[in-house]
């Protein structure tokens, strides 16, 4: 009889490059495999599990939905789909929201709607999207398109017309690229994929004044930074910036699949019935999840991720191995010595799940994390820098 790995490498597509463990269950930020071995967990299923594996709110807030109604289509009215837009819009200031499944579909949104935005205000006309160099914004071909990395790109052409890349922090390329046909200027406040670099203030604030002077919008997608992961709601927060639309996924499903468009008063009302919709997005039984999650996101708790945060950049620039720490909040990229694939591997051995992007490892641990889990995590991520 098969294995659980067997049949995954016989029945799934092969395109995860798997760690070579099996997890079976977990509690906050332990995970067990299926040889019940304990593993500290520093990815959270890549900054989704907020409060970390089976949270008991959480839980039963889902289990409660179901026992009513596990989906309906969008041509009803549910209360969780409302009361988590009305959480959203509350604590980001924005007006509306477009509940979709992903990250992903959550940008594919966005997108839509500042094409759409640019047309209504030139005349049917289309407007082009700037994105970063390093950029990382989805898998669709659209997303892929305006996605700033050439590794994303190879082999799925032909690509979405209309997106222009320049570098992160250059204002000088920004504002030699952006211009009355710009519809929007698309950022990540941190870019994780990218290798976890935060923006500079300077590049935001350029990136502001050229929207006063052109009208384009800003849309930050905030898919990984948002729901508390760097220690604000949302990233723009730290920078002081108030984009025209946010989008977010990840976090905010607390384990189920949810993406979510934020739509501020300038595009409001730009999409009308039947310009974009979704089978799946706003399902009550996700958004009664959700909005156990949002309902706990508070400023106690958002102290805590910084102080966190502060703590465990601390104790890692300490280290023997670590060359630079970048981030914001708990999403924090580790540069170091050794290369971070083998690093990856051999806390995996060691009972720590940690997590790489580009040349760094990265940590993305659930948000209300322990101290003492941490310490422990890093005592052995410096065991084996230095083994």
């Amino acid at each position: 009889m098969l294995s659980f790995k067997e049949k995954d490498k016989q029945y799934v597509a092969n395109t995860y490059g798997r760690f070579d463990v099996e997890l079976v269950k977990g509690n906050g930020a332990y995970l067990y495999d299926i040889n019940g071995k304990e593993y500290i967990d520093l990815g959270s299923g890549i900054a989704v599990n907020t409060f970390g594996a089976a949270d008991e709110e959480w839980k039963n807030a889902v289990i409660a939905q179901l026992g009513l109604i596990q989906h309906t289509s969008n041509l009803y009215y549910t209360e969780p789909c409302a009361k988590l837009a009305e959480l959203l819009c509350k604590k980001s200031g924005m007006k509306k929201v477009f509940f979709g499944n992903s990250g992903a579909e959550a940008n594919e949104c966005a997108i839509k709607l500042a094409r759409k935005y640019y047309s209504d205000n030139h005349e049917g006309n289309t407007g082009k999207i700037i994105t970063l160099v390093n950029s990382f914004h989805g898998r669709t071909v659209t997303t892929l398109s305006a996605t700033g990395q050439d590794v994303f790109h190879k082999d799925f052409g032909p690509f979405t017309d209309g997106f222009e890349f320049v570098p992160a922090n250059d204002c000088e390329a920004l504002l030699s690229a952006v211009g009355d046909d710009t519809a929007a200027v698309m950022i990540e406040l941190v870019q994780g994929e990218g290798g976890v670099n935060a923006l500079e203030q300077a590049f935001v604030d350029c990136i502001k004044s050229a929207a006063e002077k052109h009208g384009f919008l800003i849309i930050a997608d905030e898919v990984q930074t948002g729901n508390g992961r760097t220690g604000k709601y949302f990233a723009s927060e730290h920078f002081g910036l108030k984009p025209d639309i946010i989008t977010t996924a990840k976090g905010l499903g607390g384990g189920l699949p949810i993406g979510a468009c934020l739509m501020g008063e300038k595009v409001e009302f730009t999409l009308g019935a039947g310009d974009h919709g979704s089978t799946f997005g706003g399902n009550p039984a996700v958004c009664a999840g959700a909005v156990s999650i949002v309902e706990r996101i508070d400023e106690k708790l958002l102290k805590e991720v910084t102080e966190k945060a502060e703590y465990t950049k601390t104790k890692l620039l300490k280290m023997d191995g670590v060359k630079s720490v970048s981030g914001l909040g708990l999403m924090i990229g580790i540069e170091t010595a050794k290369p971070a694939k083998e690093l990856a591997v051999a806390c995996l051995e060691k009972g720590v799940l940690i997590l790489t992007a580009k040349t760094k490892l990265r940590m993305l641990p659930p948000l209300n994390i322990t101290y003492e889990q941490l310490d422990k995590a890093l005592e052995i991520l410096q065991e084996v820098l230095t083994k």
